[in-house]
Formats: C-alpha cells, structure tokens, sequence
C-alpha cells in the first residue's frame, strides 16, 4: 500500500474535525424540518417515490444517533410499520479510516511511453565532426612522417633568363590550363568551372532520393562521375599529351614532358 505524505494526513484529518462540527451544529436545525416532512402528504399523493423518502429518513435518523423513525408503507391500506436497519451500508475508507481521496506523485514511466520513435538521422557533432577530424589528424601525420624520409621534388632555383619549355602548371590545374587552349579566357576560366559548381550544388535539390544505395541515385552517380571523368580526362592530357610551346604529342614518340 502507497504510504501517504504526513502533510496530506493532517489535512485530511482537519478536514474531517470540520465536517463533524458542522454535521453537529446542523442537527437542530434537521430535527426542525422533519416535523414538517412528517406531516407531508402520503406515498400516493406525492411525487416523491417512497422508497426514496424511506431511504432519506432512515439516512437522517443514522446521522443523529437514534432508531429509524416509523414511515407510512408504500402498500395498500397506508399501515405504517417499523423498519430496523441491522447494519449500516459498507462505506470504502482508505488508510486510518479517511475516506478522503488523496493525490499521490506517480512516476511518469509508469504512465506514459517513452520510447523515442526511431529515425534515420543523426547529429552533425559529434558523430560526423569527430570522425573527419581524427581523419585529419592521421592525414597530417601521415605527411610529416612522410616528409621527414622523402625529400620533395624540387628544381634549380629559377632563371628569370630562361623560361621553361613546356610550362606547365601544377598537375591539380592542369585541366584548367588545357580548357585555355580550347576556348576563351572567359569561357574555360569562369562559364564553364561555374557551370559545373553550380550543376553540383542544384543535385541534393534534384536527386531527393534518401537512399543510400547505389543503384537507387543514379542521377547522383552519373553527375559526379561525369565531372570526375571529364577533369580526369583534361588532366591527363595536360600531363603527358602536352609538348613544347604545350604543342600535342604522344608521349611514346615524342617524349614524356610531365614532373611532379
């Protein structure tokens, strides 16, 4: 059985010496009215079904500590008998008698369900950040160790006498560099690189698709291997197609002109 919180005890308990004042102070004036309830017309003439006038009184007499007081019968002939109530009806009571209902703190996992409703997403930190950090901490150190036993490949310092032939930039902008000698300035340098950076940023808003298997995003795969394959391609061209004066030749007749 719930232990109840003295302080709700003692409440109830004033509570209840309240209760048995007023029931107290209010017996005069009861005994007063049922005079007149005595003289009140019979079980036939009123609305008032017997049985319930019956159960009224024999309530009031119990309240005030005497015997049932006699009532007419609701059967023929209006002979009035004496009913004797042998035991008072069960009342519920809880603890120490009270039959107040008290509150009491009840844990919220018994009531309610608090099982989160699964979904298929996750928080930026620290699952993802996390991972791609210790990502960069193993690259940076992947190179310092690698530095420190390779030496770079560097050449002679330049002459601003003598330029090389072919020059060539760094192989990252090779493609960039072979998109110059195609088109326009402005065309291989800014329409064409923007062109491909702004495709890139409209595929999440295009391919909606949240699934992360392969053969289920093929807008997404055949966009990005499109853009790999095409700078691949101009890449390699650079590297070992490329000649002096960046003339084409094929590297198996004309040489290889390609340093790291």
């Amino acid at each position: 059985m719930t232990e109840i919180p003295e302080h709700l005890r003692k409440r109830a308990e004033e509570a209840k010496a309240k209760a048995a004042a007023k029931a107290a102070g209010d017996a005069p004036a009861e005994a007063a009215a049922e005079a007149p309830a005595a003289a009140a017309p019979s079980a036939g003439d009123s609305r008032i079904p017997a049985h319930l006038l019956e159960r009224s009184r024999s309530a009031k007499s119990k309240k005030e500590g005497g015997a049932e007081a006699a009532v007419p019968a609701a059967t023929g002939g209006g002979v009035a008998t004496a009913v004797a109530d042998a035991a008072p009806p069960p009342t519920a009571t809880g603890p120490g008698g009270h039959t107040q209902r008290l509150l009491t703190v009840v844990k919220a996992g018994s009531i309610q369900d608090l099982k989160s409703t699964p979904i298929d997403k996750v928080h930026t930190w620290p699952h993802l950040l996390a991972v791609e950090f210790v990502a960069a901490l193993a690259i940076t150190v992947f190179t310092l160790i690698f530095s420190v036993f390779v030496n770079a490949p560097l050449l002679e310092l330049a002459n601003i006498n003598q330029t090389p032939n072919p020059s060539k930039a760094p192989w990252y902008f090779l493609g960039l560099q072979e998109l110059l000698t195609m088109f326009h300035p402005m065309v291989a340098g800014v329409t064409i690189p923007g062109m491909g950076i702004f495709l890139l940023i409209l595929a999440p808003y295009i391919d909606k698709n949240p699934s992360n298997k392969p053969e289920d995003r093929k807008f997404a795969i055949s966009l990005f291997t499109v853009q790999m394959m095409f700078w691949a391609v101009l890449v390699i061209i650079g590297s070992f197609f490329r000649g002096p004066g960046f003339n084409f030749v094929t590297p198996w007749t004309g040489g290889l002109f390609f340093e790291l």
